[in-house]
């Protein structure tokens, strides 16, 4: 029999212990993350996980031409085609259980081909889909319009849905239409998509080359924000251009939201809001809304779990921890991060906060719900306030020469 040399036994020992605490620091490490884990479910048992925007309606009219009797939301997707070799689909009701989520800001969303075409149609479309969506799982979903009703939903263990309307081209510069976009449920604008309005500028005039069109708001702009105001619904800023984000804050009375962005000074893209942008909106009260798109996250196609986590730092950093939420943007992107591969994900996200001795378990609840709450309350206050001093709808209509040109599918009859 062939002896070992003493060399050999020492790197066999050696290479045991290495093996033995490699292990332990594994198991330490996975009872660190249970134990913050449960510390998560406790919170998001007791504050709503309110997320600002999903964009599963459009893949519905993608996918099923919004024929909802092909859909089985009840099911998992992943199993499902087209669903399941899509890189666009991350939302289920399994999955948004799973992850814990109380309440989804649906976004009814018109793509700005649409603009002065058949932009109000498609968003009355979309808005009937979401309200049907709900009424067919009504022992999961409730159609929510205030902020009580997020609340009261969550203790009846049911998934609160909002609609929120992405693109300021659904309203056919209209304030009319934008009053019965509220009528139906629509609790948030989005000012602008990725196209100006004759309005408002959108992000991609702040991108190397590009002109503004407005320089921000136009006086019809800054009445859109003030109708909203009186009417109670919220101002959403993501996708705008700063100046707009700037002359937003500057006009309106209630605290605004960014419903799917994240922060410039980490990624620099137009759609991320920059710090000085962030100091105006803790003075407004509202707050941003941090989006997991990996071009937003990481200015590339790769992203993970951490780098959100960076983004949301930076937000409470220098905004507050009052200022900051969630606004992933499932089903509106085909890459995620790693680690927050779908909706069933977010309790791994405060997980990882809850790692830094900066985060409370008060703190989590704020980022989950509790800041959204808040502005939506302050924004029915501010409407409340507006209505008891007699404030009345704004009748105006948008100057003629602000579409001049674009007219093309408007009644030119007598006009308001």
């Amino acid at each position: 029999m062939r002896r070992r040399k003493p060399t050999e036994g020492f790197l066999l020992c050696g290479l045991f212990f290495w093996t033995l605490l490699v292990h332990l620091i594994s198991t330490c490490l996975a009872i660190q993350l249970e134990e913050r884990m449960e510390i998560v479910r406790k919170v998001l048992k007791e504050v709503p996980l309110i997320d600002g925007h999903n964009d599963l309606p459009w893949n519905i009219r993608k996918f099923l031409k919004n024929q909802l009797r092909e859909f089985r939301f009840g099911e998992d997707l992943r199993d499902i085609t087209p669903w399941s070799t899509s890189a666009w689909s991350h939302t289920d009701l399994r999955r948004l259980k799973e992850g814990m989520v109380a309440a989804q800001f649906w976004s009814a969303y018109a793509p700005c081909s649409s603009q002065h075409l058949d932009a109000v149609q498609l968003t009355l479309e979309q808005i009937d889909l979401i309200r049907r969506l709900v009424n067919l799982y009504p022992q999961h979903m409730a159609l929510v319009t205030t902020a009580d009703g997020i609340e009261e939903s969550h203790r009846s263990g049911k998934l609160a849905s909002l609609i929120g309307i992405e693109g300021g081209h659904s309203i056919g510069t209209s304030l009319g239409v934008l009053r019965t976009f509220y009528q139906l449920g629509a609790r948030y604008l989005t000012l602008t998509h990725t196209c100006n309005t004759p309005w408002a500028d959108c992000c991609k005039v702040d991108e190397p080359g590009q002109v503004p069109h407005i320089g921000g708001l136009s006086h019809f702009g800054t009445l859109v924000v003030t109708e909203m105001n009186r009417l109670g619904m919220i101002v959403d800023l993501s996708h705008v251009s700063v100046p707009t984000m700037l002359d937003a804050l500057a006009t309106s009375k209630a605290p605004v939201i960014f419903s799917h962005s994240s922060a410039h000074a980490i990624c620099n893209s137009s759609r991320n809001v920059p710090d000085h942008v962030l100091k105006r909106l803790s003075a407004n009260g509202g707050l941003v809304m941090v989006a997991f798109y990996p071009h937003f996250v990481s200015c590339g196609e790769k992203a993970t779990l951490k780098d959100v986590v960076a983004h949301i730092n930076h937000i409470r950093d220098v905004a507050g921890v009052d200022h900051v939420g969630i606004g992933a943007g499932y089903d509106g992107v085909n890459l995620v991060p790693q680690g927050l591969e779908d909706v069933s994900r977010y309790p791994y996200l405060f997980a990882e906060l809850l790692e830094s001795e900066k985060w409370t378990e008060e703190d989590i609840a704020k980022l989950a719900g509790k800041n959204l709450i808040r502005v939506f309350k302050q924004v029915e206050q501010v409407r409340d306030q507006l209505e008891a001093q007699g404030m009345l709808p704004i009748d105006q209509s948008i100057p003629p020469e602000d579409i001049l040109g674009r007219s093309y599918c408007r009644y030119s009859g007598p006009r308001t």
